[in-house]
């Protein structure tokens, strides 16, 4: 989902920033998160909106909530290899419909688990359109990357103060609506064996001006750990590493993770250069979204890498869909779809894209190079 992206720089902006202080609570020792994530195997997925979403909003509402679909994308998931899926919610789900939200999570969960893939849930969210609104969803516009995808809180809120309060004008407010919101979900699944790990704040920072963060995101990025590490999860908690222009940001969220995770959308080189960096820390890592082809972000080039270096792979998009992120950040097309396509794998009727694709990810799956899970029907030739 990153504009910025990761450059040789980030090396001196992150190891020049001095440490920050931890938030109240514990996080894990080095040796506790070494030990979970031996524990399982290799960590490969990709990030998961079904291709009838628009948003998160539409993903969950009752209304367009659609379990047979969801269970149909996750078995082409299954298929690959894939282990994990990395699922956006959003706090106007909960405020809105409190308990329905909580049951289709739950249902979510026992669909995702039946097809042996546990599920990494992000809570806030930087990212794209400020304003947004329960209810019927934008539909798409055509060949525009993410047209109708929405921020969380983002500025404009919708909730008890009536539509239209600025986040900057009602900061209290919303701070304990997210709170409440994310105090509730984590407890109700603290202990839940099919959540992976928590990711609470998605590119933190972004879609604003680099000095503006210290306003509003890095005040907010500690606020929701200090929520976090007052539940105490059984799963580890992280935030995303995803700009080397929020440096000291950068350092804080790394030494407040249990598992450092990471996002860039660079070729081989670069992205080498970003892990060699990290390893300075000494703890697992996963990269929670790469992939994008016009970048040189292949699976072909980073995915062997990741696999090399024990580092999950978590790449952006399943199914093509109506987040349109087949097509590139700000470069909208006229045409059906471009030469090239920026993320996802697979069509609707679950062809693979590129079939050398398909290949590659099932090679370095559990799976194996062109082998699929005995019963399973295999995907759309």
């Amino acid at each position: 989902m990153n504009k910025l992206l990761y450059i040789p720089v980030f090396l001196s902006a992150v190891l020049s920033c001095s440490p920050a202080g931890n938030v109240a609570g514990e996080r894990w020792t080095d040796e506790e998160a070494a030990e979970w994530y031996a524990s399982h195997d290799w960590i490969a997925g990709c990030n998961f909106i079904p291709s009838y979403a628009i948003n998160q909003l539409e993903m969950w509402q009752e209304d367009t909530f659609d379990p047979e679909a969801i269970d149909r994308e996750l078995g082409w998931a299954e298929e690959l290899g894939f282990n994990c899926m990395r699922v956006f919610l959003h706090h106007v789900l909960w405020e809105t419909d409190r308990e329905g939200f909580k049951d289709r999570i739950d249902r979510y969960l026992d669909i995702s688990s039946g097809h042996g893939i546990s599920t990494m849930f992000v809570f806030l969210d930087d990212c794209w359109n400020e304003s947004y609104a329960p209810g019927k969803q934008p539909e798409p516009q055509h060949g525009v990357h993410n047209s109708g995808w929405v921020k969380d809180p983002g500025i404009l809120y919708f909730g008890p103060c009536g539509s239209g309060c600025r986040y900057a004008e009602d900061t209290t407010a919303i701070v304990e609506v997210l709170e409440a919101y994310v105090k509730d979900i984590m407890t109700e699944f603290r202990d839940d064996d099919r959540i992976l790990m928590w990711d609470l704040y998605n590119e933190p920072g972004g879609g604003q001006d680099p000095d503006r963060y210290w306003e509003r995101s890095f005040p907010l990025l500690k606020s929701v750990f200090g929520w976090a590490r007052e539940v105490d999860p059984s799963q580890p908690v992280t935030a995303g590493i995803w700009s080397a222009e929020l440096g000291e940001m950068n350092v804080w969220q790394i030494e407040n993770s249990d598992i450092v995770t990471y996002h860039t959308y660079e070729g081989p080189e670069q992205h080498r250069h970003l892990i060699d960096t990290l390893k300075a820390w000494g703890r697992p890592m996963i990269c929670t979204e790469y992939m994008a082809r016009t970048q040189g972000s292949t699976f072909q080039d980073i995915m062997p890498m990741l696999k090399d270096e024990n580092i999950g792979a978590i790449n952006w998009g399943l199914v093509a869909g109506k987040t349109n992120t087949i097509f590139a950040w700000a470069t909208p097309v006229e045409a059906d779809e471009p030469e090239v396509w920026f993320h996802d794998i697979l069509r609707q009727d679950g062809t693979p894209y590129s079939r050398e694709e398909a290949d590659c990810i099932r090679s370095l799956t559990r799976y194996g190079k062109n082998s699929l899970k005995s019963g399973a029907q295999g995907l759309v030739e």
